[in-house]
């Protein structure tokens, strides 16, 4: 029987594993542990890989490196200025990937009940410990409900005024480029969650998510097939992001909130920015 990513009482299963990341990549892995530890000493409970390369698709020279950092407390300017700092260095120091996100919180907002599924859920599901106690043991089993998916993904609307300004703002090819990636990203995962309490399981692969999403919606198919090659591969044309704000955004969120609902609202701690989701 086919499980979907999820284990055989319908839970999810952890994806990801410093043991599957590939050999063109350990020596990045290594350097974000080390650079990190040395960055935030004590401050730092906790540090996750998550993306393509714990899950040891990540193509050189193209993936980028996805960090999750918690705190003991709530970060402060200085922990941010820090993050971006840790960034851009490990960026600039390994040409094997593009670019680092790196997302910083602090231990209260991931254990607390408003992020119980969504923050909460992205650490103990999509998350490989790297360094620190891991708090999943901290936070409940999933499964790829309808909650689930109103309350990772369920903000779409809200975001679009954002992703519209900020699309308005930019004018630079490599500006365009992040944005179509951005909002791919984010697009193919939301198609997918829509879809994913009828599919019963999970994918963080953009093409086959946007394969699943396809199955019960034919008519938007080609489109989110082609957000996901986006996804993978980002492009400079300004005319793809305008789509996404335009057309297949307001679509899928106006769907989206049909099926699910609105997520629940959070905390003002906590920026889009800062969500996983907004990845």
């Amino acid at each position: 029987m086919e499980r979907r990513g999820l284990d055989a009482h319908g839970y999810f299963e952890r994806e990801g594993s410093l043991g599957r990341v590939q050999g063109e990549f350990r020596d990045v892995v290594a350097a974000a542990r080390e650079r990190t530890a040395e960055a935030y000493g004590r401050r730092l409970h906790s540090a996750y890989l998550y993306g393509s390369v714990p899950r040891g698709t990540a193509r050189p020279g193209r993936s980028d490196l996805d960090l999750l950092l918690v705190l003991h407390r709530t970060p402060s300017d200085e922990d941010r200025d820090t993050a971006e700092v840790l960034a851009r260095g490990i960026d600039e120091d390994f040409a094997q990937i593009d670019g680092v996100d790196l997302l910083l919180h602090d231990k209260d907002t991931v254990l607390s009940e408003e992020e119980r599924f969504d923050l909460g859920w992205f650490l103990a599901c999509l998350c490989t410990p790297l360094l620190g106690a891991d708090l999943a043991e901290h936070l409940p089993r999933y499964r790829p409900d309808s909650l689930l998916a109103r309350e990772t993904n369920g903000d779409l609307a809200a975001l679009l005024p954002r992703w519209r300004a900020e699309l308005r703002e930019a004018s630079a090819p490599e500006e365009y480029r992040r944005l179509s990636r951005l909002f791919a990203r984010r697009l193919v995962r939301t198609g997918f969650t829509l879809v994913m309490p009828r599919w019963g399981g999970w994918t963080s692969d953009p093409t086959e998510a946007a394969e699943v999403f396809g199955f019960y919606y034919p008519e938007r198919a080609a489109q989110m097939r082609a957000a996901a090659a986006v996804a993978l591969d980002p492009v400079e044309d300004p005319a793809v992001p305008r789509i996404y704000v335009e057309d297949l955004g307001p679509w899928l969120a106006d769907e989206y909130t049909a099926r699910h609902g609105t997520k629940s609202p959070r905390p003002a701690r906590t920026t889009p920015e800062e969500r996983p989701s907004a990845r």
